[in-house]
C-alpha cells in the first residue's frame, strides 16, 4: 500500500477544550452543583443513552479508583458505553478523569519540545515500541512511554520485556526522570500512582468484551500521553482481521477521534493507519519477539518491521519539528538502527530498569543464537509443512494468535501467568513461491504436541495462490494530521 497523507478534515469533530468544562453558565456565573448521581443511575443514563456530565465522569473514575465501584458496576458501565457510546465532550471527559486519577509527571523545562511517544491499538507479533523507544532517543528525544499488557489475542509490550530476566517495568517519576536523562528513553507500566483508573479499566476490558469501544480505546491511550506531557505523539492505529477494527474505514474514525481529542487537550497527535492481517515480522511470542526487536536494532531484520520502525519515528520527528519533513525523519531513525545506536540505548535502558549490565551487554551485543541461550525457551519445537505448492499469498495473523493464547502465550483472566517462551516463527515470506513440503511455520510450545483443531487452525493460517512471486506490500497505509491553523 502507498503512504499518503490525509489532514485534517471537515467532518473530523471540533474539539473540545479544557475550558469548555469550566461548569459556567451563558451569563458567567457558576451554576448550583447538582448532587452526586449514584453508580447505578449513571450506568442507566448511559445505558439508556443518555449523556454523561463531566462530573458524573469524574465520579464513576473516582469510585473505581477508591475501590467503591464493584466489579460487576465497572463491567456494565464499560459494556453500556462500548453499545451507546460517547460524544466527543464525554470522551474528552473521560481521558482528563482518567489522567487525573493518579500523579502527573513534570519535566524539566528544557524537555519540554523533546518529549515525544508512540502507541500502538495492538497487533499480532508488533514489537515496533520495543525498536521505536530506543530509536528515538538516539535521534535526541525524551520518551517517556507508558504501555501496557496483553489485550484479547494481541500481545502486551511489558509483557515481552518482562521475558528479559530481571526487566522492571514499575518506575516512579523520580526513576522515570533519571532514565530520560540519562539513557533518553523508558518503557514503564501503570503504577497505583500513574493513570491507576485506566490500569483497572484496561484489564477490565479485556474480560468484558469491551476491547473495540472507540471511547475506551480513546481515553485509555490519551490519558497516559496527557500524563507523560507530551509535545507530539503518533497513534498506530491497525485495521484488518487481527485488529480491534476489520476494515480501514474504522479505523480512521477512531483516528480522527484520537487527533480531535488530543488537539482538544493540547497534545499534537498523528494517527498512522497500518495493516493487522499477517503477523508483523516473522516472530510471535514474548521471548521471541525480544529476539526480532534487537535484529531490528541491528540494522538488520524483517523488511515490514524496519519498514514501520522508520515510517513512525519518521512522522514522530517532523510533527514535532525535529525533522523538516517525514523522509528525512526516516533517514534519521534508519540510521540510528543501521549505527547501532537504538541497540546502545535499548541496552541502557535494561540496565536502568532493573536487569543485570553484564546480562543486558551479552543480550544486545551477542549473536541471535547467543541471544536465545539467555531468554525463555519452550520446552518443545514442532513445525508444520505446506500442504501444496503454491505462493505465500497471506499468513492469517488471527488464527496464529488464537492458538498460540491457547498454548499459554495470552491471558484468558487479569494476572494470569504467561509462557513467555511459547510462540511461532514464520519460516516464509508473503510473496514467496512454496514447494509442498516446506517448513513454514515453527511452533515453539511448552505443552504436549499440538491437538487436531490447532493444528487444522494453524494450517488455515496459511493462504496460497498460484500467482507469481511478489513482493509483499508495507503494512503502513496513510497517516492522519492534526488539524492546522
Amino acid at each position: 500500500m502507498a503512504a499518503a497523507v490525509t489532514p485534517g478534515t471537515p467532518e473530523t469533530p471540533v474539539p473540545v477544550t479544557p475550558g469548555d468544562f469550566s461548569g459556567e453558565g451563558s451569563q458567567g456565573l457558576p451554576e448550583p452543583q447538582p448532587e452526586p448521581k449514584q453508580l447505578p443511575e449513571l450506568i442507566r443514563i448511559k445505558r439508556d443513552g443518555g449523556r454523561l456530565s463531566q462530573a458524573d465522569i469524574r465520579s464513576f473514575v473516582g469510585a473505581v479508583v477508591d475501590g467503591t465501584a464493584q466489579g460487576a458496576q465497572i463491567g456494565a458501565m464499560l459494556m453500556a458505553i462500548r453499545l451507546r457510546g460517547m460524544d466527543l465532550e464525554e470522551t474528552s471527559a473521560l481521558t482528563l478523569a482518567l489522567a487525573k486519577s493518579g500523579q502527573q509527571l513534570e519535566w524539566p523545562e528544557a524537555w519540554q519540545r523533546q518529549l515525544v511517544d508512540k502507541h500502538s491499538t495492538g497487533g499480532v507479533g508488533d514489537k515496533v515500541s520495543l525498536v521505536l523507544a530506543p530509536a528515538l532517543a538516539a535521534c535526541g528525544c525524551k520518551v517517556p512511554m507508558i504501555s501496557g499488557r496483553g489485550l484479547g489475542h494481541t500481545g502486551g509490550t511489558l509483557d515481552k520485556l518482562e521475558s528479559i530476566p530481571g526487566f522492571n517495568t514499575i518506575q516512579n517519576p523520580e526513576q522515570m526522570q533519571v532514565l530520560l536523562e540519562q539513557v533518553g528513553c523508558c518503557i514503564v507500566g501503570q503504577s497505583e500512582k500513574l493513570v491507576p483508573a485506566d490500569g483497572i479499566l484496561y484489564a477490565a476490558r479485556d474480560v468484558t468484551a469491551t476491547v473495540d469501544s472507540l471511547p475506551l480505546i480513546t481515553a485509555s491511550i490519551l490519558s497516559k500521553k496527557v500524563v507523560e506531557g507530551l509535545s507530539a505523539l503518533v497513534v498506530d492505529v491497525k485495521f484488518g482481521e487481527a485488529a480491534v477494527f476489520p476494515n480501514q474505514e474504522q479505523a480512521r474514525e477512531l483516528a480522527r477521534v484520537l487527533v480531535g481529542v488530543g488537539a482538544g487537550l493540547g497534545l499534537r497527535v498523528a494517527a498512522a493507519l497500518t495493516a493487522m492481517d499477517k503477523p508483523v515480522g516473522r516472530s510471535v511470542g514474548h521471548a521471541l519477539e525480544i529476539e526480532e526487536a534487537l535484529l531490528c536494532m541491528d540494522g538488520a531484520g524483517p523488511p515490514d518491521l524496519r519498514d514501520l520502525v522508520i515510517k513512525l519515528g519518521g512522522a514522530v520527528l517532523w510533527l514535532n519539528g525535529q525533522a523538516e519533513a517525514q523522509a528525512e525523519g526516516a533517514a534519521r531513525v534508519a540510521a540510528a538502527l543501521d549505527k547501532g545506536s537504538a541497540r546502545d540505548h535499548f541496552e541502557q535502558m535494561l540496565a536502568g530498569q532493573g536487569v543485570d549490565p553484564n546480562m543486558a551487554r551479552a543480550l544486545c551485543s551477542g549473536s541471535p543464537a547467543q541471544r536465545r541461550q539467555l531468554l525463555p525457551r519452550a520446552r518443545e519445537q514442532e513445525e508444520l509443512l505446506t500442504p501444496a505448492d503454491g505462493t505465500v499469498e497471506l499468513i492469517r495473523a488471527l488464527p496464529l494468535a488464537l492458538v498460540l493464547h491457547e498454548l499459554g502465550a495470552g491471558r484468558s483472566h487479569a494476572g494470569e501467568q504467561l509462557r513467555l517462551g511459547v510462540g511461532a516463527e514464520l519460516l516464509v515470506d508473503v510473496g514467496q513461491r512454496l514447494r509442498r513440503g516446506t517448513p513454514w511455520l515453527r511452533v515453539h510450545r511448552d505443552g504436549p504436541a499440538l491437538s487436531g483443531p490447532q493444528r487444522r487452525a494453524l494450517q488455515g493460517a496459511l493462504v496460497l495462490s498460484n500467482r507469481a512471486p511478489f513482493a509483499a506490500p508495507s503494512p503502513y497505509a496513510e497517516l492522519i494530521l492534526p488539524p492546522t491553523g
